[in-house]
């Protein structure tokens, strides 16, 4: 079943529950569905890669407005985002532990032959490609750091 498919099951489910912050996170997906697929790029169905790195950028805005709404002292807005959060990650795939983490990246150090945090974009160049959808950029980012320093 497409993720299209998915989200608009969910959508019915929510609608009968009356719940509202899963209905306005399911229907934030469909509208990026339908964005995509209508863009000059699109045109055409997406594929499980393209929609887990679509999710994956939606939770990641959720994450930088809720540590920004945090930060301000707005519960209130902050509570909406974890909401949202929460039900997308509900459809992205299974993240990779901190330990997994690691050692994948220290196979692809292996692989590159990085040796100082000179050689960091090599690796994250391999490390992004590898390690789509199964973990943050970011996380990647300062897993690579912390094993090149």
């Amino acid at each position: 079943m497409s993720l299209e498919q998915k989200v608009m099951e969910e959508m019915k489910t929510a609608m009968k529950a009356k719940d509202e912050a899963g209905l306005r996170t399911l229907r934030a997906i469909k509208a990026a569905i339908l964005i995509e697929k209508t863009s000059e790029a699109g045109g055409k169905d997406l594929t499980e890669a393209d929609e887990a790195k679509m999710l994956q950028k939606m939770a990641k805005q959720r994450r930088d407005s809720l540590e920004i709404f945090e930060k301000q002292g707005r519960e209130d807005l902050a509570a909406k985002e974890r909401e949202e959060l929460s039900i997308l990650e509900r459809f992205l795939p299974k993240q990779m532990s901190t330990e997994e983490l690691h050692a994948a990246l220290k196979g692809i150090i292996a692989q590159v032959g990085a040796s100082s945090a000179a050689d960091m974009g090599k690796v994250m160049g391999v490390a992004s490609k590898q390690l789509a959808g199964q973990a943050d950029g970011k996380a990647i980012s300062e897993a690579v750091k912390q094993l090149l320093s």
